[in-house]
């Protein structure tokens, strides 16, 4: 028995998963009536990721803008006095033009997919009676943006405001990095191990999906199949996923080709097939912490980017440029506001793209890390974190495509800011 249990332990998460959404469907449809036997396991998944997030995203965001103290000082001594001091260096000329693109990027992200759902509407008609009856309080955006301040941040954390909780994470971070070295050093290394232990706990949780997605599954189907819309539910989910990965391909193969082409004057085409492993590999393991060494090799090996803006660059990159992750979170929430039958405004919908694009800064490189920072978008805009239940049977399919575009928008940036540079890769230079 203990063989048999190591053996099924041992099979690739993703094939778990898969099994799990399979096995779920089988037993909605066929036992409807006895889907509250295993539905719990759903439950208790869901509670597991919302009991994380608040602390996870104070501690990543905290940890990885303080963390920049030591990035400028990163790859082999060169005599170069901009990169010779910790926040000197890291805010400095290379800092700054890295920090801005990944902005851009990621909002040039977050608007395609905020096009295309708007336009598409895959969630129109698929109303779930749990969520009907859900109601959202429409603020002003001077008000929105007031509350972001919070008056206790204790509170904040309690009540998992994640607004708040963001701004006091950017705040106390970039106030580490002013304070002086022996105690700024101490509380930095304080939040990077407090990040490494929600880490842990988050890998445990996520290693328990298969058998959350097992009870969610069954409770959808069998609920969509008593109600009578099951086909609807199943073309809408389909519609949404079709959503997400065109709207990456988009983000992938025109936003980025035409920044490498027009603003790094680089091929394209010659630097994807340069990236071709690196990508394959976050494709597979929808992780681009465990990328990063195969994307550093890739630039610097087949691109000729320099180990100084690689170990810049790319970094930093796989801790707070998630452009995959940012557009699919703002496709996801808008998708889960139709099914609603809940109408987001303009307002509304500024404040997904804003909470998406700081939400995917706190998103760990880890596989279905963006289940976790969902739950923050949904709480700016009033939506119950249960209904990620309608998204997550897709989610890890979806998870290999965002990474994949995560892992690519960092090498797009590594060449672009390469080039800015003046360094000679593809063997040509800026100059």
């Amino acid at each position: 028995m203990s063989r048999a249990l190591r053996a099924l332990i041992s099979i690739p998460l993703h094939w778990q998963i898969l099994a799990a959404l399979i096995l779920g469907a089988l037993y909605g449809f066929l036992l409807p009536q006895e889907a509250g036997y295993i539905t719990w396991a759903g439950d208790l998944f869901l509670r597991a990721l919302r009991m994380i997030v608040a602390p996870l995203i104070l501690c990543s965001i905290i940890s990885g803008v303080a963390g920049l103290k030591n990035m400028g000082s990163t790859g082999p001594a060169s005599g170069d006095s901009s990169q010779s001091s910790g926040a000197a260096g890291a805010l400095g000329r290379l800092g700054l033009k890295t920090l801005t693109y990944y902005a851009i990027t990621s909002l040039l992200a977050i608007t395609t997919g905020l096009i295309l759902v708007n336009l598409i509407q895959p969630g129109a008609g698929m109303e779930p009676p749990a969520l009907q009856d859900s109601s959202i309080e429409v603020k002003p955006l001077g008000q929105t943006l007031l509350e972001i301040v919070p008056r206790n941040v204790f509170q904040a954390l309690m009540q998992d405001d994640m607004l708040s909780i963001i701004f006091f994470a950017f705040l106390a971070g970039a106030a580490m990095l002013r304070m002086e070295h022996e105690k700024g050093d101490t509380l930095i290394r304080f939040f990077q191990s407090a990040f490494e232990l929600m880490m842990r706990i988050t890998d445990w949780i996520v290693r328990f999906a298969p058998l959350g997605i097992l009870g969610i599954v069954a409770g959808v189907v069998s609920e969509k199949y008593l109600e009578g819309n099951l086909l609807e539910s199943v073309r809408s989910v389909g519609t949404y996923m079709a959503v997400v990965i065109i709207a990456l391909f988009v983000h992938a193969f025109i936003t980025l080709f035409a920044i490498l082409r027009f603003y790094g004057g680089i091929n394209p085409l010659r630097h994807l097939k340069a990236m071709g492993s690196a990508l394959l590999m976050a494709f597979s393991t929808s992780s681009s912490s465990a990328t990063l060494p195969l994307t550093m090799e890739c630039c610097e090996k087949q691109g000729g980017i320099s180990n100084r803006t690689t170990s810049f660059v790319l970094p930093l990159g796989a801790t707070v440029n998630m452009d995959g992750t940012a557009l699919y979170e703002c496709v996801a929430t808008l998708f889960i506001a139709q099914a609603s039958g809940i109408e987001l405004s303009l307002t509304q919908q500024l404040i997904v793209v804003f909470t998406a694009l700081l939400a995917s800064v706190g998103a760990a490189g880890i596989p279905m890390a963006g289940l976790v920072t969902i739950t923050i978008i949904l709480s700016a805009v009033g939506l119950p974190a249960e209904s990620i239940g309608l998204i997550i049977t897709v989610d890890r399919i979806l998870d290999m495509f965002r990474t994949a575009v995560n892992v690519w928008s960092d090498s797009c940036g590594a060449a672009v800011i390469a080039r800015s540079e003046g360094e000679g890769i593809y063997g040509t230079s800026a100059g």
